[in-house]
């Protein structure tokens, strides 16, 4: 069975769909609050052009999600899954952001959850990779079970906290 990396995924909270060009302003207008970006590596991306290049990467990436409030139907945010490793059986999921008014846990935990659900068919191992400042979703990863396994360094040869969850240890509460 082949991987589907961008199926609709859905909720109690939350509706992951598959992103696409039109979604650019309506994921812009979450993205562009100053605070979601300010522990991550590239804090300017509320600005436009910033997140106009992580816009076209997720769309290029094929595995790029919109997130829609299950019951409000509104945008709250955006996450993708990448790097799909079949020999590994290991694939990262990650470049999530969410509306803060979404902050807390619920919806976060909902998405990753659903996402797991979904890997997990597939593969093994899901990894994260946090920067090492970006205290906020390092604990929002332990909250979803994800442990900590060192780092790594990613493609951008940038070291990355590197967080893992198993299909064997993955609980799904949900």
């Amino acid at each position: 069975m082949a991987f589907d990396l961008q199926p609709t995924l859905r909720g109690k909270l939350a509706t992951l769909r598959p992103l696409r060009a039109e979604d650019f302003n309506v994921r812009y207008a979450v993205a562009s609050d100053p605070r979601i970006w300010e522990q991550h590596p590239q804090p300017d991306r509320y600005k436009r052009s910033a997140f106009a290049e992580f816009f076209r990467y997720g769309i290029e990436s094929g595995g790029a999600f919109v997130v829609f409030d299950a019951k409000a139907g509104d945008v709250i945010g955006s996450t993708r899954v990448s790097n799909y490793d079949e020999a590994s059986r290991e694939i990262e999921i990650g470049w999530t952001f969410l509306a803060r008014s979404r902050w807390g846990g619920a919806y976060n935990g909902e998405m990753k959850r659903l996402m797991l659900r979904h890997a997990f068919q597939f593969v093994d191992t899901v990894v994260f990779l946090v920067g090492p400042e970006n205290m906020r979703s390092q604990r929002a990863l332990e909250k979803i079970g994800a442990g900590r396994a060192g780092t790594r360094t990613d493609k951008l040869g940038r070291e990355r906290v590197l967080f893992k969850i198993t299909a064997a240890n993955f609980c799904d509460s949900a």
